[in-house]
């Protein structure tokens, strides 16, 4: 092979300067499919159910601009709020758990220990089954003859059955329960990762100053993943607010005795779905909840800035 031929075969099929020839539509063409898909599918139905959240619209036939009839309703709507509380519960009970709890969690699974990745692959299995598995699973086990009811009469921890599933606070808290135990695996694998990047002589000068494990973890840990636990808690707390697959299966699809155990999401699908769907009060309920979901979403970036300067 002469020096010339080699010259061209080593020679990269394109430079950096190629790409300042190509023409202006180029990189539209990379980015149409992923455009096309938000558009179809996030941008287009919010506007939808913007101009929606305004008419009296049915699921048969088209609405007339009604102006603020829908959010009107609203306010006087006992089944709104019922459902708007039991969503707020939902965020005030489930983000601090699933804010603090991985974290525990993965700093005990942290390491290359015997058992460690045995402890991360089980926690991290209910992440990847389906909600409507896992409610099925735990509305079984939670049932008046179920394997928690049957365990605890056994332990003589109780002298009946636990109405989990018919009591409206119980019932709440349970699928509260399930949601923390399906997703806490995900944000552990989060803070796995966050805890990797915190450097480890900030441990080994904690130890020499005489530091044990909870202060440690106060002192070292917690800092070191500050801005992780600003991130999981605007996860968690949009996840609670949007809850509905737990729910739906733990009640049966009917949202608990009389309806009370209903989440926003819930609500909207009830209201958004069958033939007797009003599709134009759905979309205030959704147009509703939009804001909401964009205020916590506020709250907590202003709050974790604030942090971040004092630190």
């Amino acid at each position: 092979m002469t020096p010339e031929r080699a010259g061209r075969i080593k020679r990269p099929a394109r430079s950096g300067r190629a790409w300042a020839r190509a023409p202006w539509y180029a990189p539209w063409l990379f980015m149409g499919v992923a455009l096309l898909i938000i558009a179809t599918f996030i941008v287009f139905p919010f506007f939808n159910t913007f101009a929606l959240s305004f008419t009296d619209a049915t699921l048969l036939r088209d609405g007339r601009f009604i102006g603020l009839g829908n959010f009107r309703e609203l306010l006087s709507d006992a089944r709104f709020g019922s459902a708007l509380l039991n969503s707020s519960l939902y965020v005030v009970v489930v983000v601090p758990v699933m804010v603090v709890l991985p974290l525990i969690l993965a700093t005990l699974a942290a390491g290359d220990g015997r058992f460690l990745g045995f402890f991360r692959t089980s926690y991290y299995l209910p992440v990847i089954m389906s909600p409507v598995i896992v409610g099925l699973i735990w509305t079984n086990m939670l049932e008046r003859r179920g394997l928690v009811n049957e365990v605890l009469g056994w332990l003589q921890i109780v002298s009946g059955p636990i109405p989990f599933l018919t009591d409206r606070w119980l019932l709440l808290f349970s699928a509260m329960f399930v949601t923390i135990w399906m997703g806490m695996g995900y944000y552990m694998v989060i803070y796995l990762a966050a805890l990797a990047n915190i450097d480890p002589s900030l441990y080994d000068a904690a130890s020499v100053d005489g530091a044990g494990v909870v202060r440690k973890f106060l002192s070292v840990t917690i800092p070191g993943v500050r801005n992780t636990m600003g991130l999981i808690g605007i996860f968690s707390s949009i996840a609670a607010f949007r809850v509905f697959g737990e729910v739906y299966v733990l009640t049966d699809g009917t949202g608990g005795v009389g309806g009370e155990n209903v989440t926003m999401t819930m609500l909207i699908q009830r209201e958004g779905t069958g033939l007797q769907a009003q599709t134009g009060y759905a979309g205030a309920i959704s147009l509703v909840m939009f804001v909401i979901m964009a205020i916590f979403l506020v709250l907590q970036l202003v709050t974790q800035n604030r942090q971040g300067k004092n630190s």
